[in-house]
């Protein structure tokens, strides 16, 4: 037995929506432009005057000196092959391949809410083929259009609260990566001092004239033999509350662990060992570990865990690393890495001033993970009428100084 409708709403081919509301065939909606200047992939340039939009994953794909498309803006691209869509409002240079230009109705649709309503189209994959044609068999929703203005100013409103914050965690990620080439050069002084700093050159770079390079097998615990990987079957009937880990992070949950306490884990193989890479990560508690990451602990008195987790992902390993299909940095080298040791008092300074950076990235990507649910859930609600603008407010989305 169907339930019955909500007040002011009406049964379309969409489903419920608000009374006024109408439903209209895309293409009676949407035009798609044929003429749009293009380039090759091989024509794609790293800079240049004109923006080239491509089907790819990247907002903007390269540039070009070639006449740009500047009529009838702001447009929608569509990705034949990829399914990806681009709301562009400037000049530019289409990339050749499956790239669909589209200009909505201005009598009927807002742009922009024309572009939010498309990306609620769940359009089901042919792997490379084409989509254009599936796209175009869809329906979309008809609000009048102040609300159409509205809705689109809202959701645009959450995107770029949301894209301030990524920007927000690009900046603290660049001056965790500029605190850590101070530290492991000079030391937790501040950057005004490093100039009276005493430095001597070691194999590792400079360092602080105090401090001592030593092999990693000397300051650390290795328990690789109390590894046990477990198959994606095993896996799957040991369901559990206990941390799965591998060489780049947890993988699973399961019923049972190996280790109790705080270890390091770096990646054996299948890993990142780059220069600020996260090559090794820390686990506390219990947790179980297959073979593809060495379990560290540090010896309490020469090192302190955290600091060794930030040491090693400032290193970089990669030069160390043995293998041509699947790099592997095995047991008997990592013994012998060279390694920069502070005294104790300074490890702790220098792990609790990155530890203080981290915090802050984890705040910021946790608001971004926030503003990213609040986008999803508002886009659903907001295109079907669930949820009206009038009178919506959210508060917190702008941020303070």
């Amino acid at each position: 037995m169907n339930e019955p409708l909500p007040d002011g709403f009406q049964m379309t081919e969409l489903g419920p929506l608000p009374k006024e509301w109408r439903v209209v065939r895309f293409d009676q909606a949407i035009t798609r432009v044929t003429r749009v200047p293009k380039v090759k992939q091989s024509d794609y340039q790293p800079i240049g005057l004109v923006p080239i939009i491509d089907q790819g994953q990247s907002f903007i794909a390269g540039y070009t000196d070639k006449s740009p498309y500047k009529d009838n803006l702001p447009v929608i691209v569509f990705g034949d092959h990829t399914r990806v869509l681009k709301f562009v409002d400037f000049p530019f240079v289409a990339g050749a391949d499956g790239t669909q230009v589209l200009i909505p109705d201005s009598t009927l649709f807002d742009p922009l809410f024309v572009y939010y309503a498309l990306s609620t189209i769940d359009i089901p994959s042919r792997g490379y083929n084409r989509h254009f044609s599936l796209l175009r068999e869809s329906s979309l929703p008809l609000p009048p259009l102040p609300e159409q203005r509205a809705i689109a100013h809202l959701l645009r409103t959450v995107q770029r609260a949301k894209e301030a914050t990524e920007g927000v965690i690009a900046a603290l990620k660049e001056l965790k990566n500029s605190l850590m080439q101070h530290l492991f050069t000079y030391g937790p002084v501040p950057v005004t001092e490093r100039e009276h700093v005493a430095l001597q050159e070691s194999e590792i770079g400079p360092l602080p004239a105090h401090w001592r390079v030593v092999r990693l097998g000397e300051v650390v615990e290795i328990h690789d033999k109390l590894r046990i990987p477990l198959s994606d079957k095993q896996r799957q009937s040991r369901k559990g509350i206990y941390p799965y880990c591998g060489a780049n992070g947890v993988l699973d949950y399961i019923d049972d662990y190996l280790f109790e306490g705080e270890f390091v884990l770096l990646a054996e193989d299948g890993g990142y060992w780059g220069k600020f890479e996260s090559s090794a990560y820390l686990m506390k508690g219990r947790f179980w570990v297959n073979n593809h990451a060495h379990i560290l602990r540090a010896i309490e008195k020469y090192a302190i865990n955290i600091f060794l987790l930030y040491m090693l992902n400032f290193m970089d390993i990669s030069v160390f690393i043995s293998g041509t299909t699947r790099g592997k940095l095995t047991q008997g080298v990592l013994k012998y890495l060279p390694i920069p040791l502070p005294p104790l008092d300074e490890q702790g300074q220098i792990a609790r001033m990155l530890q203080a950076v981290d915090a802050k990235i984890a705040a910021e990507q946790a608001r971004c993970a926030a503003l990213e649910a609040l986008f999803k859930t508002l886009l659903h609600h907001l295109m079907t009428g669930k949820v009206r603008v009038k009178g919506l407010h959210l508060p917190g989305l702008e941020r303070t100084p």
